[in-house]
C-alpha cells in the first residue's frame, strides 16, 4: 500500500524538499539543511506541516468521564480553553500513545494522536467506549495542521495569517470563526520554543502555507523537528514511549494522576511508582563529538546496561547527547560508555533536558 500524502505534499515537492516515509506518510525531512531550519526556529520562526497527525473529537454527556478513563492526566473540572498533555495506556502500563487533550466546550474534547498510530488509537478508543454516553469522531481526513514555532511565532500568526492569538497562554486553545470556517488554534509546541498549532480544512491550510512562504517564514522538515524536541527532552512515541515503555519508565510520572478513582493502566503504573522499574530513561552526555543513534548499546564497566532511544550532536549547544533506556540503578553523574560501531565512547548520566525551553508562560 502506498504511503499517504498531506494536503501540502505538492508544495513541499515544489520547494525541493527531501521526502521520506514517516508514520505511513511521505513527509518533508528537510528543505535546505536541518541545521539552518533548526536555527530558524530557535532564533526566529519556522513552520512545519504536521497534517499527518490524527485528530479525534469526543462529545456527549460522559465525555469528561470517558477522557479521564483512557487518559493518565486529570481533566476533572478542566476549564474550557485549556490543554493537558498525557498518555493513554494499556492495562499493564505500556503506552498506547501520548496525546494532548483540548477542551473546546462543555462536554467537547479534541485530541491529537500520532500519525503512525491513527488506526490503532482509533480502534482502541472505540473498544473502550462501551458504557459511555459519548460520540467519537475521527477527524483526520478533514483537518490539516500547521505548527508555527519560534520566538517570532506570535507576531507571524497575528500579522501574516491574521489570526488573533496573543491572548492565549501556554497550553491554551480556542476555536473561532474565521475565513468562513471554524478554526482551532492552540499554544503548545514540540520544539521548546513559543509556538502555535493551527487546525483547519485542507484548503485553508494550503492558503496559510502560501501566505507564510510569501512572508519569508522558513519551511521546516521533520528532521529539525526531531533535533529541536530532543534538545529539550521531549519524548517521541516509538523511541521514548511504546507498549514496552511506560510513562513511569520514561520519567513522565508527573503526567500520571494516581489520585483519580480509575483509569486504564492505573494499577500497573501505581505499582511501578511504588516499587520502581528495572529500566529508566536517562540522559547521557558524551565526552567526544561521536554521534549516538537509536539502538546503540549503553555499557557500564564493559557490561550492557541499556540502549539508546534517540541521539544527536546537539545543534544549539555543540555537544553529543543521547536519551537511553538504562538500568534504573544508574544515577546522575555515573560514567557509562556508548558503543558506536566498533568503538566505545565515554559519557556521563545527566538530566534529559539538554537545552532550556523558552515557552511563553
Amino acid at each position: 500500500m502506498p504511503n499517504k500524502r498531506t494536503c501540502l505534499y505538492d508544495k513541499h515537492v515544489a520547494l525541493g524538499a527531501v521526502i521520506s516515509p514517516f508514520g505511513g506518510f511521505d513527509m518533508p525531512i528537510q528543505y535546505t539543511s536541518i541545521i539552518e531550519e533548526h536555527n530558524a526556529v530557535r532564533k526566529h520562526c519556522g513552520v512545519f506541516d504536521v497534517s499527518h497527525m490524527g485528530e479525534v473529537m469526543v462529545s456527549g454527556k460522559d465525555a469528561e468521564r470517558f477522557i479521564n478513563h483512557i487518559f493518565t492526566n486529570d481533566v476533572r473540572g478542566m476549564a474550557v480553553g485549556k490543554v493537558e498533555y498525557g498518555m493513554m495506556c494499556y492495562p499493564d502500563g505500556g503506552t498506547v500513545d501520548d496525546t494532548c487533550i483540548c477542551k473546546l466546550g462543555d462536554n467537547l474534547f479534541f485530541m491529537t494522536i500520532n500519525a503512525a498510530n491513527i488506526d490503532k488509537d482509533n480502534e482502541w478508543i472505540q473498544e473502550n467506549a462501551q458504557g459511555f454516553n459519548i460520540v467519537i469522531c475521527l477527524k483526520s481526513d478533514f483537518f490539516g495542521q500547521l505548527a508555527i514555532q519560534g520566538p517570532e511565532a506570535e507576531h507571524v500568526v497575528e500579522t501574516v495569517l491574521n489570526i488573533p492569538c496573543k491572548e492565549l497562554n501556554f497550553y491554551e486553545v480556542k476555536s473561532l470563526e474565521r475565513f468562513d470556517e471554524t478554526l482551532i488554534i492552540s499554544r503548545t509546541g514540540y520544539t521548546g520554543e513559543d509556538g502555535f498549532e493551527v487546525y483547519g480544512s485542507y484548503d485553508f491550510i494550503r492558503n496559510c502555507w502560501d501566505k507564510l512562504m510569501d512572508a519569508g517564514v522558513t519551511p521546516c522538515g521533520l528532521g529539525c523537528r526531531d533535533t529541536l524536541r530532543f534538545e529539550v527532552g521531549l519524548p517521541l512515541y516509538g523511541d521514548e514511549l511504546s507498549p514496552e515503555i511506560t510513562p513511569v519508565m520514561a520519567g513522565l510520572s508527573h503526567f500520571v494522576h494516581l489520585d483519580k478513582e480509575e483509569f486504564i493502566g492505573k494499577q500497573a503504573l501505581e505499582k511501578q511508582k511504588v516499587e520502581g522499574t528495572d529500566k529508566r530513561l536517562r540522559g547521557i552526555e558524551l565526552e567526544s563529538h561521536a554521534v549516538p543513534r537509536h539502538g546503540y548499546v549503553v555499557l557500564k564497566d564493559g557490561k550492557e546496561v541499556g540502549v539508546v532511544t534517540t541521539g544527536y550532536h546537539l545543534i544549539s549547544i555543540d555537544k553529543s547527547c543521547a536519551m537511553a533506556l538504562v538500568d534504573s540503578r544508574l544515577q546522575l553523574g555515573d560514567k557509562v560508555e556508548i558503543q558506536i560501531r566498533r568503538k566505545t565512547f565515554s559519557g556521563t548520566i545527566v538530566k534529559k533536558k539538554f537545552y532550556d525551553k523558552h515557552y511563553k508562560k
